[in-house]
């Protein structure tokens, strides 16, 4: 995924053994990642483990086996009409979720989940008895939603969850201290529609790792160096007012980011991206994964959680994906134009009108 340094298979394969060895008992996987590549070696490293002893996340939903990658954007959604129509939907799910499981050698999810859908993929009704029909079948016993890959999709998870609330048992999205915006907007609809939060990117780009300083410098490549410059620096400064709080709980910071989300409304697992920087220094990957593994099992004060609201207070900081009053057309994946229901739902949640 191009964060730090390349890990070889085996030291990868390593990792995964290293965390089931400490205690983690829940790992995600996607099809796209590697082109399949990401759940063979997670196959591989959990081979001779009882699968009734670990939980398995499972996402589809790019098509890299008859679609084309179309550079920064990645390969095209199973929906993208360039591919097929409605009527191939069940087909390619069944498919693609059999591929991937036989990649991680078993055979069932434990939930799958519906990878950076498009508009489609929130709205179509035949998308979401393609994703019954693999449960019904008991390929997995549980379905949700990953949106992504950047941060927004508000309405629209709100939209798909009014819809096809029977269907969605979990979410994926992105949550951190410097990061409670938008997604703090859309955790009062999971818990509404007992939909339950995965939060991904909590250690913020590997910030919450305590492993990066001020000015560093990523390797060429690095997916970090889309940001804007002098974002380390900047998450620094707010997190130094939030280490008292860490410190009140003797939290390490990654323990205090995943505390934080798991303290919110909703939020019932976290994610973060573990991560071997570059350099003598650094610290090793296997001794992050250690340490998570040991997350006490507190709870921030709703006094505290806001409190680190209001530090890492994001509003407005980007352009949110999904739909907007900005677009007028559907031509990328990620993006599209704002509908009128979705503006009605936005005044029924007290979202506002500015989209």
């Amino acid at each position: 995924m191009h964060f730090g340094e390349t890990l070889s298979e085996e030291r990868f394969i390593g990792c995964i053994s290293a965390a089931y060895e400490a205690g983690i008992r829940t790992f995600v996987t996607a099809d796209v990642y590697g082109n399949g590549m990401a759940d063979e070696l997670l196959g591989r490293a959990l081979t001779g483990v009882a699968r009734d002893t670990y939980a398995l996340v499972g996402m589809i939903g790019h098509d890299f086996y008859a679609g084309q990658r179309q550079g920064s954007r990645g390969y095209p959604r199973f929906t993208d009409p360039q591919l097929r129509g409605p009527a191939g939907y069940a087909e390619y799910v069944r498919a693609a979720t059999g591929r991937s499981l036989e990649r991680c050698g078993t055979d069932h999810f434990d939930l799958l989940m519906l990878h950076n859908p498009d508009n489609t993929g929130f709205t179509s009704e035949a998308v979401w008895q393609a994703l019954r029909g693999v449960r019904d079948e008991g390929l997995t016993p549980r379905l949700g939603i990953a949106p992504g890959p950047a941060n927004g999709f508000t309405l629209d998870l709100i939209g798909c969850y009014e819809k096809f609330a029977e269907l969605i048992d979990w979410a994926m999205l992105i949550l951190n201290p410097l990061e409670p915006w938008p997604v703090g907007l859309v955790l009062p609809a999971c818990a509404q529609h007992n939909v339950k939060v995965l939060t991904r990117v909590v250690d913020y780009g590997g910030v919450f790792h305590g492993d990066l300083v001020a000015d560093h410098v990523f390797k060429p490549g690095d997916h970090r160096t889309f940001r804007p410059d002098g974002w380390v620096g900047h998450a620094m400064a707010k997190v130094a007012q939030m280490r008292p709080i860490a410190e009140k709980y003797g939290l390490t910071l990654l323990e205090f980011a995943s505390i934080w989300n798991l303290s919110q409304l909703a939020v019932a697992s976290v994610v973060p991206t573990f991560m071997q920087e570059v350099g003598a220094t650094a610290r090793p990957i296997e001794d992050k994964i250690r340490e998570f593994a040991r997350l006490p099992a507190v709870r921030l004060t709703p006094e505290d959680v806001a409190a680190v609201r209001r530090i890492g207070d994001n509003t407005g900081c980007m352009t949110l994906k999904g739909a907007s009053r900005r677009h007028s057309t559907d031509a990328r994946p990620d993006e599209w134009p704002m509908r009128p229901e979705l503006l009605d739902l936005a005044a029924r949640h007290g979202l506002g009108a500015e989209w």
